[in-house]
């Protein structure tokens, strides 16, 4: 990770998505000086068999806690439908986010992995590597996508391509402030042996860790880096 201090904007389908995918590497970022924002397309609930207010509150109450969790601010959420993001033109999304580009100007980019089997994390992947195609006067220098526990796992190489990851960001000191923002997801975790299970989670993290000799670690596919 670079060493002088960056602004980091996470763009995620729904709200969890940031702490199940990144959320050591997020808690690592701000212990490193980082601005960390990100950036929720939907409310995470609206595609359930009976959505309410109350669901879509608790969601956003959780939302908050984990970001006290892991130290980053929520942007103001994009309110596109919950997995039906293909229903929106894809111009309104990729604007959305480079509203927040604009906003922000962020150095790293992280974002979801176009190898998910989740329509809306596949979308939110192509509206980011478009809002961020390179320009000459752009400052940000890195894109990432990250794999999301009972997502990226559940997908397939013949059918959503798949997720190689080439980074790996040894998260063992920042575990149990993943673990704390987790927590605040509580609704949003399934039990074991679900890959999206708090013991699911952990294993993964050591399994990525375990690859590169690490005790807890999160991977990531480096899009696109520029060196400016």
């Amino acid at each position: 990770m670079h060493t002088s201090s960056n602004k980091v904007l996470v763009i995620v389908a729904h709200t969890d998505d940031e702490t199940l995918g990144l959320g050591g590497t997020i808690s690592r970022h701000v212990k490193n000086g980082d601005e960390v924002y990100a950036l929720s397309m939907t409310d995470g609930v609206g595609a359930r068999d009976k959505p309410s207010k109350i669901n879509a509150d608790h969601r956003a109450n959780s939302a908050e806690e984990a970001s006290i969790a892991l130290g980053f601010k929520w942007l103001a959420p994009g309110g596109f439908p919950d997995n039906s993001m293909d229903s929106i033109s894809l111009l309104k999304i990729i604007k959305f986010i480079e509203y927040a580009k604009h906003k922000i100007k962020p150095t790293i980019i992280y974002t979801h992995s176009a190898a998910d089997l989740n329509i809306d994390h596949r979308i939110v992947c192509e509206a980011t590597l478009t809002a961020f195609r390179p320009e000459p006067n752009d400052i940000w220098h890195e894109i990432r996508t990250f794999e999301v526990p009972s997502s990226t796992d559940f997908g397939h190489k013949s059918i959503t391509n798949s997720f190689n990851p080439n980074l790996y960001i040894d998260i063992t000191s920042f575990w149990n402030n993943k673990l704390n923002a987790l927590n605040a997801y509580s609704a949003e975790i399934r039990s074991a042996p679900h890959s999206r299970s708090m013991n699911g989670v952990e294993n993964l993290a050591k399994c990525r860790g375990n690859q590169v000799g690490l005790n807890y670690a999160e991977a990531f596919e480096v899009i696109r880096k520029i060196e400016r």
